[in-house]
């Protein structure tokens, strides 16, 4: 399958692909690159420190090479984040600032994320539309993207669904 463009993960859900032992999901995914800034990454990181020990599959992944952990370039993308920091959470602001600068894909589940992104024509998915395209790309069956938003949701994840096949409807 051919690789689509980059895409950039905001703290919500690298975490909850990491509480539903899913980030080999992430992995297989036909994206050219995956990112996290470095923001997200303190963030997780933050969480480690907290006891969120399936957390810390995420700099694993880092230095694995498959998940590339990016900065701030000055200039334009440190301005959108100033400009984005008033409204969303400093790792949602990252991650739009990269995905608007750098034509990334941005993945994100946080309400006023997804509007600002709306609002700067930025590409969009989330847990699910991700879940969903796995499926799709035969990276996982339905069944396995159920376990793994099942996970999530008892790990705290705020789903609109609760079955991946919601989100597929017929296409399955």
């Amino acid at each position: 399958m051919p690789r689509t463009s980059d895409i950039v993960l905001d703290t919500c859900v690298i975490s909850n692909f990491a509480h539903g032992g899913a980030l080999a999901v992430l992995e297989g995914l036909p994206y050219a690159k995956i990112h996290i800034t470095d923001i997200v990454s303190l963030e997780i990181t933050r969480g480690i420190q907290c006891g969120r020990a399936l957390l810390e599959a995420v700099p694993q992944a880092v230095r694995a090479g498959w998940l590339r952990q990016t900065g701030l370039k000055a200039g334009r993308e440190k301005a959108l984040f100033e400009a984005l920091s008033g409204s969303c959470g400093l790792g949602e602001a990252s991650s739009l600032a990269v995905a608007k600068a750098r034509r990334f894909i941005l993945a994100s589940d946080d309400r006023m994320a997804r509007t600002e992104a709306a609002g700067l024509g930025i590409r969009l998915t989330g847990t699910l539309g991700i879940l969903a395209g796995a499926v799709r790309s035969g990276v996982c069956d339905p069944g396995a993207a159920d376990t793994y938003l099942a996970r999530m949701i008892e790990a705290g994840f705020f789903s609109p669904a609760r079955s991946v096949r919601e989100v597929l409807g017929d296409s399955l």
